[in-house]
């Protein structure tokens, strides 16, 4: 039995490491570690955070031990219980209780990767490629301010690697970690191009990394209105999981991203194709208004703006076959009637994906939208 580093974790060293034989004084003692580590990895396999967090945590401890403080495994051990942590760390910082549990997670998190650094330093040395696991762990448990430090140093052991698929796997855990914060730089972005053009080099169309790689840039590229190299990549992403047996949401995602492309270049016939693969992948809700994939805002009529007027406007109207807005009647509006017209015009520009029923496309009708108006006040 070897302890491995948790699979919620995107670690770029796979160390193999023997297990040192220690004898026992007490047969239930090993039981208990075995028993915890087993549990781990089965709530791994299964995806279910909280308890591999609680059963890393378990083994970490009895592993302590088991092998002893500084030993190698019990490295492992603190990283995977610190990816576990970090894996269930909440998502949603606003909330008063997320923040607290944020606030216990993460000191723990990196207390748990400094014990792997540490042992690792001295067991494979300062530059070890084998540093890079904890280095990641603990900006992933550092503020995004004091990431870039730890980003940095493993970084800089990947360079010095020379080992092409390394330096490309740190470049986009770095990316990735710095992508929505203030960090967030041109350097950054250029290190998620870097592994996407070494992915292609080293790796095959079809190898899962290169394409989630591929449609991370593609979302780059989309973002900056590079739109040409954007729709080479989301096509590419789109052929890559349309070999698979089972709909992945990256493939939606890209179907989603090239109809918003389309139809800003004034390009609906290329659209639509993506519109009905989107409605045949994903199982209409009745009870819920369907989200449109494009969506053109109203303007808003210049004399209304300037003399502060509010109103709104509710419109009924229906999804046809292909995904377009269609026969859209005014149901009740208030603030004027330029509202209404301004409301007409951007909501006929609106696509969705169509309805399907026994695998054929249908429409929609009796469909509702209320688009409102305001100020705000300063």
């Amino acid at each position: 039995m070897f302890p491995t580093p948790s699979d919620n974790h995107r670690n770029i060293v796979l160390a193999a490491v023997f297990m040192t034989v220690v004898s026992f004084s007490s047969s239930t003692f090993a039981s208990e570690f075995s028993e915890a580590y087993s549990a781990y990895k089965t709530a791994v396999s299964a995806d279910n955070q909280s308890d591999a967090e609680l059963y890393a945590l378990q083994s970490y401890e009895l592993g302590k031990l088991k092998f002893g403080a500084d030993n190698i495994n019990t490295a492992m051990l603190a990283l995977n219980a610190a990816n576990a942590l970090i894996a269930n760390m909440p998502k949603n910082t606003f909330e008063q209780e997320v923040k607290v549990k944020a606030k216990i997670i993460q000191p723990k998190a990196y207390e748990l990767s400094q014990v792997a650094l540490q042992i690792y330093s001295k067991h494979y040395g300062e530059e070890a490629v084998e540093l890079i696991d904890p280095l990641l762990g603990l900006s992933d448990a550092s503020s995004k301010k004091y990431a870039r430090e730890f980003l940095d140093d493993a970084l800089d052991i990947a360079e010095d690697s020379d080992n092409p698929m390394l330096i490309a796997d740190t470049k986009m855990a770095y990316f990735e970690r710095l992508v929505n914060s203030r960090y967030y730089t041109r350097k950054v972005r250029n290190y998620a191009f870097d592994a996407q053009e070494a992915y292609s080099e080293l790796l095959p169309e079809d190898a899962m990394k290169r394409v989630l790689t591929s449609f991370r840039v593609g979302n780059v590229r989309f973002a900056e209105k590079d739109y040409d190299e954007a729709e080479e990549l989301f096509l590419g992403v789109i052929t890559q999981f349309q070999k698979l047996d089972y709909n992945h949401p990256y493939e939606l995602a890209a179907h989603a991203k090239l109809v918003q492309i389309y139809e800003l270049e004034g390009e609906s016939d290329k659209s639509t194709q993506h519109c009905i693969a989107i409605g045949n992948m994903k199982p209409w809700k009745e009870d819920i208004e369907p989200t449109p994939l494009f969506r053109k805002h109203p303007d808003y009529p210049i004399s209304y703006l300037k003399s502060g007027k509010s109103g709104s406007t509710q419109m009924s109207f229906t999804i046809d076959k292909m995904g377009f807005v269609k026969d859209v009647v005014v149901i009740e509006s208030n603030g004027g009637s330029k509202f209404e017209a301004e409301s007409l015009i951007a909501l006929k520009q609106w696509r969705y994906a169509p309805k399907f029923i026994d695998g054929e496309a249908v429409e929609a009708k009796g469909l509702k939208v209320n688009l409102e108006y305001y100020v705000e006040k300063r």
